[in-house]
């Protein structure tokens, strides 16, 4: 096989077979194989050996005993069932830490072929099988689309089908009997498997698993179950006693037994002459043992894989509402730390595959985009709505892009409507009959604006005075163009030097003649104003 210039996650280039072809299509020895069920007749001592095997590196009996558990036990279904399935979320694509435009472009283009992945939500469910059983490991089968290569079919496989291989890492393995670099089983396939390990506890993979802490809480349920049935088997049901002469032959005795059976089911039966049927007392007994024996696995179970027992049920005694959200909230955590890992395996081993193979992904993993589960709660919008405008009359500067991450509104792209405030209502109109208001005169101009803007428009006031409005609307656009960008370098500036050498570069093109210019006609103008004071000054009364 060649070696390409593709670099897989951990950096080295990878060999390129063909990626069409799934590496298990031609293992037909582990898609031939019958699971066993060893939960039939499980026993404390069958069970030991079954973890000790586990350790030893015989992972088959444990795998499929906690099948069984997931399928023969309705409160660990349950309970699995929520835990994986508050992981389904809606997911985005996030560009890498301060992308270019290029690779924003790449991480648009990739969400886009994402869209053609078929049930992504049925992949991500299946990929948190490993919540349970420590790991779980789906193979993709690529296929070409046009002129791109995308997952024609992701696969769930059971994990039974791999091995551990412990060497300063664990590695998984696919189980077969070639040798390879001095291991057995086969070396996963780079970009043909999404290998998810999920960490409930630290410590080798083997022993790692959520369901290795809840065997024995269904052993134990198991034993108390059964003996419940064989309690409700016979209560209420009157013990019924036989009697045969000593005389009687081994077959007058089966005859016998018989009858005693047949009563009990049919209240009818036939016995030789000569035997008798005893009705004693009813069979009596207290089930809560087994009720309460059944109930401490159940709890023990909630609390090994939600966090707490009141998502789970309530007993109608510790049931309150704070000490329920409480529970919620560790619940909540849980599926903050399942996303987490979610998102870091589908980042190495599904996009950025994908990225790689079409040529999106030119800075290699560190540089790929990186798969987002949302798994933020909205905030409250009307506390925000409240709050926001407060905030920023006070000087908070929030950026638009945590406003709508916040709030789980996403951002409008080019070219989509929006929504916007709601028109002012238009005037009401005036009932029938009633008189027309006058039409208002025109706006003034000149002189006579100047002074209708002035507090106390037709007293007489000097001409300067009356001049100021009008040379204010004047002068404002000049004004404008000048105040903001000093506005600006004043508020960035962090010395008054860097004012001054600010100044300069505002108008960079203006030389020293220009400058003087500029400066003896403010000085002309300033004299003027003066002299106009002294003159005002001198022609009021005393």
């Amino acid at each position: 096989m060649a070696t390409s210039r593709i670099l897989g996650p951990d950096g080295q280039p990878i060999t390129t077979p063909d990626l069409a072809e799934p590496q298990t299509s031609r293992l037909t020895h582990l898609q031939r194989e019958l699971q066993r069920h060893p939960t039939r007749g499980l026993t404390p001592s069958r069970l030991a050996r079954i973890l000790d095997q586990a350790e030893e590196g015989d992972l088959i009996s444990q795998f499929e005993l906690f099948e069984d558990m997931e399928e023969k036990d309705g409160h660990i279904a349950s309970e699995m069932s929520k835990r994986r399935r508050a992981c389904v979320l809606d997911w985005e694509l996030a560009a890498p830490v301060n992308a270019s435009a290029a690779e924003q472009k790449a991480t648009d283009q990739l969400s886009e072929m994402m869209l053609e992945i078929p049930d992504f939500e049925d992949m991500v469910f299946d990929l948190t099988d490993a919540i349970g059983k420590g790991y779980a490991c789906l193979e993709i089968e690529w296929h070409r689309v046009e002129r791109y290569w995308l997952p024609k079919t992701i696969t769930h496989r059971p994990q039974s089908w791999f091995t551990l291989h412990r060497g300063y890492r664990q590695e998984l393995r696919l189980r077969t009997n070639n040798v390879v670099e001095g291991a057995v089983g086969d070396p996963l396939q780079p970009f043909g498997w999404i290998t998810h390990v999920h960490k409930a506890k630290s410590g080798y993979l083997e022993r790692a698993s959520l369901f290795r802490t809840l065997v024995w809480p269904y052993l134990f349920k198991n034993y108390s179950v059964g003996d419940l049935a064989e309690f409700l088997e016979i209560y209420g049901i009157p013990l019924r006693l036989g009697k045969y002469p000593s005389s009687a032959s081994e077959k007058d005795k089966a005859t016998l037994l018989r009858a005693l059976v047949g009563i009990g089911h049919n209240a009818a039966g036939i016995i030789p002459e000569g035997m008798e049927l005893d009705f004693l007392d009813a069979a009596t007994g207290d089930p809560a043992a087994f009720e309460l024996m059944i109930s401490w696995c159940e709890r023990t179970q909630s609390k090994v894989i939600l966090g707490g027992t009141l998502t789970s049920g309530a007993d109608g005694k510790s049931s309150t509402n704070a000490l329920g959200n409480v529970h919620n909230e560790v619940r909540k955590d849980l599926r903050d730390g399942d996303v987490r890992q979610a998102n870091t395996t589908l980042s190495r081993d599904l996009v950025y595959p994908m990225a790689a193979l079409n040529g999106l992904a030119p800075g290699g993993l560190r540089r790929a985009p990186r798969m987002q589960l949302n798994a933020q709660e909205p905030e409250d919008l009307t506390a925000y709505a409240d709050a926001l405008p407060k905030l920023v009359a006070v000087g908070v500067r929030p950026t638009v892009a945590w406003a709508h991450e916040k709030l789980g509104i996403p951002q409008a792209q080019a070219g989509e409507a929006v929504l916007g405030a709601p028109a002012p209502p238009p005037p009401p109109e005036p009932p029938a009959g009633a008189p027309v208001p006058p039409t208002p005169p025109p706006p003034p101009v000149g002189q006579a604006a100047a002074t209708a803007t002035l507090p106390g428009a037709g007293v007489d006031l000097p001409p300067p005075v009356l001049m100021q409005p009008q040379l204010a609307r004047n002068m404002a656009p000049a004004l404008q163009a000048w105040i903001e960008p000093i506005r600006n370098l004043v508020e960035s500036a962090t010395s008054l030097e860097a004012i001054r050498d600010g100044l300069e570069q505002l108008l960079p093109g203006m030389t020293l003649d220009q400058y003087a210019t500029l400066m003896a006609e403010a000085l002309r103008a300033a004299q003027l104003a003066g002299r106009s004071d002294v003159l005002d000054e001198a022609a009021s009364p005393r």
